[in-house]
């Protein structure tokens, strides 16, 4: 059955991906891979992990904020570019899901602490900038449950500097609850502390060094669930980056964070005068 469905889904993907600035209907896609919506919803949630709705939304999403970090487009040419027909709707549903709005989101400091992984972008922040930003980052959320996550690293790839977050959504569009890395790292264990209770979707990244014949980049997804008190332990897989994962771009950055600020200062000196 999978090697049946495996093409469709990608032909669908290749559809959403060359045609995400278009008004794509779940219809639209059923009918792209000549299978019936209710069937070709399931397989894709299958083979993805979200719905085909999801996956749309979020190739839009990374798309918007890779032109954000990376054009000067103004905000009103990225909403026709990517999709939407209002700008007011698109930086309201952006902010809610970001924590940032569209303006906010071209500030320096959120390309510097951006994570991204797509088929046309992976990127892995240096691990000591994403410890200076330390607690700072907005979404980060106070608990008492210590996490031990078992990383399987890909067959035959060199040591990486891994990052690891916790998320609310298996599709995360702003940063993690908590997080955890490492500097050339192995399959081990990696272990975070101040977890908040709850279930959550523990999202791995790897950098690996050049030099083996592995992937230069891995990730691996798993649910995981902590407890207020004692030690919770978890297990994730990595792998090379799949057509099947939906992109992703999280920034660690936040206006309020006092890495922001120094940054911000370090960036336009005149500011500490007026501080």
């Amino acid at each position: 059955m999978e090697k049946s469905v495996r093409p469709a889904v990608l032909q669908a993907i290749s559809m959403i991906q060359e045609r995400y600035y278009e008004p794509i209907t779940l219809g639209d896609l059923a009918s792209e891979v000549f299978v019936s919506r209710f069937h070709f919803s399931r397989m894709f949630a299958h083979a993805t992990g979200v719905t085909p709705g999801r996956f749309l939304t979020a190739v839009r999403l990374f798309e918007a904020k890779r032109l954000l970090l990376t054009t000067s487009l103004n905000v009103s040419d990225i909403v026709c570019s990517v999709g939407y027909s209002s700008v007011g709707t698109f930086t309201s549903r952006f902010s809610r899901a970001v924590g940032l709005t569209p303006t906010q989101y071209r500030e320096p400091q959120v390309a510097e602490l951006l994570v991204a992984i797509s088929p046309t972008l992976q990127r892995l922040p240096p691990l000591q900038t994403l410890r200076a930003a330390g607690r700072s980052c907005a979404s980060l959320q106070s608990g008492t449950g210590v996490l031990s996550i078992r990383l399987d690293m890909p067959r035959d790839s060199a040591p990486a500097d891994t990052l690891i977050g916790l998320f609310a959504d298996p599709v995360p569009q702003c940063g993690p609850v908590a997080f955890g890395g490492s500097a050339g790292m192995s399959t081990g264990d990696l272990t975070i502390h101040g977890v908040p209770a709850g279930r959550w979707t523990a999202i791995a990244v790897a950098k690996h060094q050049p030099g083996l014949g592995g992937p230069r980049f891995s990730i691996g997804y798993a649910a995981v669930t902590v407890t207020a008190e004692g030690l919770s332990t978890g297990r994730v897989g990595l792998r090379a980056p799949a057509a099947t994962d939906a992109p992703i771009a999280i920034t660690l950055a936040s206006k309020q964070s006092p890495f922001t600020q120094r940054m911000r200062a370090a960036q336009h000196p005149h500011l500490r005068a007026v501080a």
